[in-house]
Formats: C-alpha cells, structure tokens, sequence
C-alpha cells in the first residue's frame, strides 16, 4: 500500500513539475494534486528536493525501459540495425519532447546543488552515455569503436539542438522524417571519420565530465599534458630557424615538468606561456593553455 502512495505521488508530482517548474511548484499544490495531505507527502518525501529528485529517476527510468523494450523488439522483428537506429532516434526525440522538462540541465536551479540530485543525474548521465554509444555500435559496427565517443558527442549535439527547435515550434516536419534525417547524417559522420582515419578527440577517460560531473584534477593533469604534447609538435612543424624551435620547445618541457606537480609554480608557468604567446603562430595555442588552466 506504501509503494502504491509512494507511485501515486510521483507520477501526479512529475506532472505539476512539468506545468510549474520547479521553484513554482510546491509541495502543498502536490499533495492537493494527489488528494492528500501534505503531511503524508513529507512522510515519503522529507523535502521538494528529495521527491523531484525522485521524479528526475522514474522519468528517465521509463524511458530506459521503453527503450529496452525498443530493442527487444527490434531484435525479435529482426529489425535492420540502420532501421532499428532510426526508430530508437524517434523514440528518443518524442520522449524527450514529452518530457522536456526534465531533459535539460539544471544549471539555474537550485537543485543542482544538491547532492542527492546530482549523484542521479550523473548516474542518468552516464547511463545514457552508455546507451548511445551501444546505439552506434550496433548499427556502424566495429569498424566505428576507434571514434565512438566522437559520434556520440556530434549525436547529442544534434539532438540537442534540434530537440530546441522542436520544442520552439520552429520544425514543422513529423519526428520520423526528422529521425531519418538524422540517421542520414551520421552515416556521412560515421563514414568519413572511418575512411579519413581522423584522430579521436574523445575518449572514455572524459566524456562522462559536465559541469555537475567536473572533471577529476589527475585527469585534468592528463588532457595538459596531452594538450601540450599537440604544441610540441605544431612547433616542430614551424617554419622557425632551429635555434627557435629548439628554445620553444624547451619551454613547452619544463611546462609539461611544472604542471606534472600537484603544486605548480604559477609565477613560473606564466613567464613560460608569455614566451609562447609572444610567437604569432602559437598564440591560439597559449590562449587555450590558459583557459585550461
């Protein structure tokens, strides 16, 4: 019977979240919603912040299971995997239009600081990551693996954007044609980072980061470090007499030696980024150092 009061809540406040947002919503327009007093909801739910972050689980669990469900049946249909990437594109797009609310990031609420939330948005997060790429590998094969991360980040992307067109009114085309197009575009995706043999950019090591998921500090250590590995060898590449490639790339090793230490010397690392920013070619790349750190 608990279980049954717990569900009933949670689907009528998923609802009232979706209509008020929610700093709007209060848990006294809930309880209403749900025929009860707003005691009893706060015998479940402690706060508003424990049932929404409850609500944010059962919504994205619903769509996982539906999308389980997707693939079962394409796999029982013995459904091709382009089609099959074109339907779970569809599921995907209309589920999220449903329930947009919930699909966006939290970053100007005051939710996002709580720790609760976050510890699930990261699980959705990265269980969404997971199915993308599952996704992508089921219908380009093996032969996609080296660049996945890459196909999954230009998906979301896409997805992203054309999801906020939708939701603006500003597409008129039904979600199927919308899917297909999609679908079309990651094949020109998929197969020209295969046959150029482009360089991934991402890897499993990052992707999971976002701004409620900073990226670790030794991770951090790691992108410099590969960061200016990339500059050393642009500067091998300059049109420079020796003698100036040779001092540069002095500079670019005791930076990788500085910021190798939990404690880097900052007056140092400025002086040596200011040598490279001196020289034209490089100044985009010291830019970027600088952001980066």
């Amino acid at each position: 019977m608990e279980d049954v009061k717990k569900q009933q809540i949670l689907h009528t406040a998923m609802g009232v979240f979706k209509e008020k947002g929610y700093s709007s919503a209060s848990m006294q327009e809930i309880a209403d919603a749900c025929g009860m007093a707003k005691g009893s909801i706060y015998k479940i739910f402690p706060s508003k912040e424990d049932l929404f972050t409850e609500v944010f689980k059962l919504c994205h669990q619903m769509m996982f299971e539906q999308a389980n469900q997707l693939d079962s049946d394409g796999r029982r249909e013995g459904t091709a995997p382009k089609e099959q990437l074109r339907r779970k594109i569809q599921f995907q797009l209309q589920y999220m239009l449903e329930n947009y609310f919930f699909m966006v990031e939290f970053k100007e609420l005051p939710i996002k600081d709580n720790e609760t939330f976050k510890a699930a948005w990261r699980k959705k997060r990265a269980v969404l990551l997971t199915w993308h790429k599952d996704c992508f590998l089921e219908a380009y094969g093996g032969e996609a693996k080296d660049h996945i991360w890459d196909v999954v980040a230009i998906y979301r992307g896409l997805l992203k954007e054309y999801l906020f067109y939708i939701v603006q009114k500003g597409i008129s085309i039904p979600l199927s044609e919308l899917a297909h197009f999609l679908v079309g575009r990651m094949d020109a995706i998929v197969s020209d980072l295969i046959h150029s043999k482009a360089k991934p950019v991402l890897d499993e090591t990052t992707v999971y980061f976002n701004s409620l998921n900073p990226i670790d500090w030794q991770t951090h250590k790691m992108t410099i470090q590969q960061f200016l590995q990339a500059v050393k060898v642009h500067i091998s590449e300059l049109e420079k007499p020796d003698k100036v490639r040779i001092e540069l790339l002095e500079v670019i090793e005791l930076l990788q030696k500085e910021l190798a230490l939990d404690a880097p010397n900052k007056t140092l690392v400025n002086v040596c980024i200011a040598y490279v920013e001196n020289v034209t070619e490089l100044r985009p790349f010291a830019r970027q150092l600088t952001y980066m750190l």
